[in-house]
């Protein structure tokens, strides 16, 4: 699949089918997190993949916008570590959680994120699977076989874009550039 092609198809799935996630497919999706860049080549990410049933329903009681926990066959934690990249941490973390949606998506999974970070969730989170105290819950992934096909607009890009300095605009038509051959 074309890389543009996965950025213009990937949409949040909060509806998903009764089906289990492949074991590959999930080891893909983390390495492509992996590969994902950091400041100064930091990698400070970890992973929690949680396809226990009982888990999920205890994280989907915890955050109030992840009921969709539920159903998902597979949430999986994203970490930073604010030690290995005290500025950047965040910032690594979504690249890399970014990296594994994409990959998701591009396997025929169904993927969405729950921002966790610097909200009421995290603690109840971390004591729930155990996360050291030094770590920080950037995000839940759900991940499964999507059960939907939600729409997706855009606001058009030359709206927010700005050329030089803010404020200066120009027409931009994208319609053709991500046509197939």
């Amino acid at each position: 699949m074309d890389v543009f092609e996965a950025i213009k198809g990937r949409r949040s799935i909060r509806s998903y089918l009764d089906k289990p996630v492949e074991f590959e497919k999930i080891i893909k999706c983390l390495e492509a997190a992996r590969w994902a860049p950091s400041a100064a080549n930091s990698q400070p990410w970890e992973f929690i993949v949680i396809t226990d049933k009982n888990i999920r329903e205890k994280l989907a009681e915890i955050h109030r916008w992840g009921r969709f926990l539920r159903e998902s066959p597979v949430a999986i934690c994203v970490l930073a570590n604010p030690r290995k990249s005290p500025n950047y941490y965040h910032g690594d973390a979504a690249a890399a959680t970014q990296n594994l949606l994409l990959a998701a998506y591009a396997q025929g999974l169904g993927t969405c994120w729950i921002g966790v970070l610097n909200s009421s969730f995290e603690e109840p989170i971390k004591k729930l699977l155990n996360i050291p105290d030094h770590l920080r819950v950037l995000c839940l992934v759900a991940m499964g076989y999507p059960a939907e096909s939600p729409t997706k607009d855009r606001i058009d890009l030359s709206e927010i874009v700005h050329w030089e300095k803010y404020g200066i605009k120009k027409k931009i038509n994208t319609s053709e550039l991500f046509e197939k051959d």
